[in-house]
């Protein structure tokens, strides 16, 4: 049996960006994402602290140091520049991998976006 748990979380950044006319997607400063053990394409839910809103989307990487969260596509609707959002992804796996897999959570600034 697998069950689907948290693997990766970055915790209350701002929103830099909307652009509407983009494929979809968002954009994620690149340390952002190795820190919060993320790829590019990887699929994510993304919440808006401020409006209650919840899609999902997948990652595209950002320059590194930018501190960018762009929101790309239909889905920039669902966000202002300046927005709160948490980005989180899961993972499938064995019940018993589970019990004893550990989710890697960061907690950037959330004014700048940046990890100090």
């Amino acid at each position: 049996m697998l069950i689907e748990v948290l693997k990766s979380k970055i915790h209350r950044v701002k929103i830099t960006g909307a652009d509407l006319n983009y494929i979809g997607s968002i954009t994620i400063d690149e340390s952002l994402l190795e820190a919060a053990n993320l790829i590019p394409g990887e699929k994510v839910s993304i919440v808006n602290v401020n409006n209650g809103e919840r899609l999902d989307t997948y990652v595209i990487k950002g320059q590194r140091g930018s501190g960018e969260i762009t929101m790309n596509g239909p889905a920039a609707r669902k966000v202002q520049t300046g927005d709160i959002i948490i980005i989180i992804a899961y993972a499938q796996m064995p019940f018993e991998e589970a019990k004893i897999f550990k989710p890697t959570i960061i907690f950037p600034n959330e004014n700048t976006n940046s990890l100090n």
